[in-house]
């Protein structure tokens, strides 16, 4: 009995302490500083959250490790910096929005934006260290400001069948948002097909693809993520090509006055424990001069009919 007594206390405590890794919400922001644009992943039990640095980018991108999605630690990368990621057709734009995904090859890949320009990195673990996939250090997608594409905010999408693609793009001057698709090879490491254009409505940046029940999800964000009208939408198809119909209950995170929800967009989605969570930024201060946004996570939620439910933020905070 004795015995049988330790066990369960024992049996307790590691459900309680799982339990206690798995409430990724209620805490927001989840993150001290100021941070935007967030990517998830999760390796060998450690999250690591990548993101911008606030305001409007740093030499570098911010990485953060942590096993409860609570205490964090922060990680200094050797790659992407400003200095590294330069072509004839850079602008001055800082080093924006990493997406990053464990491949089918075991190796990890990172997207990224420098001088409104995609790079590439490959890494074996997510620390790394990273290097530029292409050997002459160039950009993976060069600028595209002769069609009118903002060529920022790529996305990698890994789809059940083994084939992956990258979602990227925006417009200029708040307006004209575009969304490119195009298919990569298994190592994810050159794009083996033209760039379509699947821009749904209502569209202007930070395309995410989430893939559930047969059902393709393109996510993105719509308004300046400068003020209140940033908010996150959704487009859904049977195929990664589209295309995209706008969901009904579209937008599903927005400005949400008298809380500290302002301005929320830019998101990934990351599955843990059976559940989805959305991870965005938030602006922290709309009274502010400079942009600083916050990194925050909440839960997502899937209805009938395909639908993703409108997110409701933890309040109070």
């Amino acid at each position: 009995m004795i015995i049988a007594g330790i066990i369960g206390v024992l049996l307790l405590c590691t459900t309680s302490c799982t339990e206690r890794k798995l409430n990724i919400t209620g805490r927001n922001p989840v993150i001290e500083g100021y941070y935007a644009d967030p990517s998830v992943i999760k390796h060998n039990g450690t999250f690591y959250l990548y993101a911008t640095i606030d305001p409007w980018g740093g030499d570098s991108l911010a990485l953060f490790k942590s096993t409860d999605f609570e205490n964090w630690e922060k990680v200094a990368l050797n790659w992407p910096t400003k200095a590294q990621c330069k072509s004839e057709d850079s602008n001055d734009s800082m080093v924006w929005a990493p997406s990053v995904i464990e491949g089918k090859d075991g190796k990890f890949h990172m997207f990224v934006s420098v001088g409104s320009e995609v790079y590439a990195g490959i890494s074996d673990h997510p620390e790394g260290p990273w290097k530029n996939v292409n050997a002459d250090q160039s950009p993976f997608v060069r600028t595209q400001k002769e069609d009118n594409i903002h060529t920022i905010d790529a996305e990698a999408f890994l789809d059940s069948d083994g084939k992956a693609y990258l979602y990227w793009g925006s417009g200029f001057d708040w307006k004209n948002g575009h969304c490119l698709v195009a298919e990569m090879n298994t190592s994810m490491t050159k794009l083996v097909s033209e760039p379509q254009d699947i821009t749904p409505a209502n569209y202007f940046e930070a395309p995410y693809m989430i893939k559930k029940d047969g059902v393709y999800y393109l996510m993105y964000s719509d308004g300046k993520c400068t003020d209140s009208t940033y908010q996150v939408r959704y487009a859904t198809s049977d195929n990664p090509y589209g295309p995209f119909k706008e969901g009904k209950n579209s937008p599903v995170l927005h400005t949400i006055p008298g809380t500290d929800t302002y301005g929320p967009g830019h998101h990934s989605v990351l599955e843990e424990g059976g559940k989805y969570y959305i991870v965005y930024h938030r602006i922290a201060d709309p009274s502010a001069k400079e942009l600083l946004r916050e990194i925050c996570a909440d839960e997502l939620y899937f209805g009938n009919d395909n639908e993703i439910l409108e997110v409701q933020p933890a309040r109070g905070q």
